[in-house]
């Protein structure tokens, strides 16, 4: 599993690091060794890391298969009646056979679908890689440094006059920032325990410093530089990762925990009820940040246009020229649940939203059910919450670092909510 592990830490720092840096090649060379991470996690896996795969992905490894699957089929001939109406249009032109596919652009829609492949497999590598405590803990290292690293970006962009412009469509970085908070208090948590297990006290002051260094450069760029909707989203995260440290702590019984989790749940609902009452029109635009009144009202006609399966996944901008008014300004996704509604239909958004809840219970049953290390599933719980949300509120998780980001910290957490030793 060494090559795997090296090529999983590879594939989560390119993809980032490259990323946040501007370049255009990050995405390419993270899908690449997130390829390679699977390859060799594929020849070197022994029966044990196949039963632990199978426990850990027993909430739904299905979904990933059927996900990837609706993405692929996409891409099937159908008769023109179910295709997108653009090949409709290109048969009355230019003839041919009566078959279009339901994308409207094959080949976006091919990097979507590689994308995605890459996405699962990085989930999946990872959960056979961090079975070890040691490595569990370098890629929590790895993960929670990169984040922070990018929400030092964004805090010096934002505080920057000169960077202020520039830093407005920094969606990723903002994404980032979430995870970092969430998983910096992760390593502070993690410093405690290993102060409490008698580990070297210096070691884990240095290593709760750090977290706690880590936690404050994310808050500041979550909470004083980013919107309302991209803070509330974060504090949701903070809220459920405290909610089962608090359960845990006082080993409160069923009911007791039932009842405070209930509570905590009843309130998420009234801030998301509040949230989405305060603006009008379609409910996927009612979290995003303001936008003029040109560009809404074709991103308005653009909704009310999609069908129930979508116009083909990674085909929004595509999609967007049709509908935008000034040629020279591009449409773009305001929101990543936008995206996946227009790309996917209601249908995929619907069983996107199903499979994130789903994860989210499974960690968090994970996370209440684990003795030591519990942070694991609870850290990966509270980014899956948040990137839940923020995913209404702004494009960051559609750009591959996120995404890539996003599969290895749920993949650490589904690892470790079943793991029951540190070596293996």
């Amino acid at each position: 599993m060494s090559l795997a592990y090296f090529a999983l830490i590879v594939c989560i720092v390119s993809a980032s690091a490259l990323e946040i840096a501007g370049a255009k090649f990050g995405a390419q060379l993270g899908t690449m060794t997130a390829a390679l991470s699977l390859l060799a996690a594929t020849a070197t896996a022994r029966k044990a890391d196949a039963d632990h795969y199978v426990r850990a992905t027993s909430w739904g490894r299905w979904i990933l298969i059927a996900m990837l699957l609706c993405i692929a089929a996409q891409l099937v001939p159908l008769p023109l009646n179910l295709a997108h109406p653009i090949w409709a249009s290109a048969h009355d032109v230019l003839g041919g056979l009566s078959l279009g596919p339901i994308t409207a652009d094959i080949g976006l829609t091919v990097s979507a679908l590689l994308l995605s492949v890459a996405a699962v497999s990085a989930l999946g590598v990872t959960i056979l890689v961090v079975r070890d405590r040691g490595r569990a803990e370098l890629v929590l290292f790895v993960l929670a440094g990169i984040a922070a690293v990018s929400a030092l970006t964004l805090d010096l962009h934002r505080l920057s006059p000169a960077g202020a412009q520039a830093a407005a469509t920094s969606e990723l970085a903002t994404t980032l920032a979430g995870f970092g908070l969430v998983l910096n208090l992760a390593i502070m948590q993690l410093a405690a325990e290993r102060a409490e297990t008698h580990h070297s006290l210096l070691r884990s002051i240095v290593l709760g410093l750090l977290g706690l260094v880590g936690a404050l450069i994310s808050a500041l760029a979550i909470f004083g530089l980013s919107g309302t909707s991209s803070a509330v989203a974060a504090s949701f995260g903070i809220v459920l990762i405290l909610l089962i440290l608090v359960i845990r702590r006082l080993d409160l019984s069923p009911l007791a925990a039932g009842a405070l989790s209930l509570a905590a749940l009843i309130g998420a609902a009234i801030v998301l009820t509040f949230l989405f009452e305060k603006s009008s029109g379609p409910v996927l635009l009612r979290l995003v940040p303001e936008m003029g009144a040109e560009t809404r009202a074709a991103l308005e006609r653009m909704l009310a246009d999609t069908r129930w399966f979508g116009a083909g996944a990674g085909t929004f901008a595509a999609v967007g020229r049709i509908y935008q008014s000034d040629a020279a300004a591009i449409l773009t996704a305001p929101s990543a649940a936008t995206a996946v509604f227009a790309e996917m239909g209601w249908l995929g958004l619907a069983a996107l939203i199903a499979a994130s809840l789903l994860a989210l219970v499974r960690l968090v049953v994970g996370a209440l059910k684990r003795g030591r290390d519990s942070f694991f599933p609870a850290a990966a719980a509270a980014c899956l919450l948040f990137a839940l949300v923020q995913s209404f509120a702004g494009p960051g998780l559609l750009r591959p670092a996120a995404i890539l980001c996003l599969s290895v910290i749920v993949g650490l957490g589904l690892s470790q909510s079943v793991s029951q030793s540190g070596s293996r």
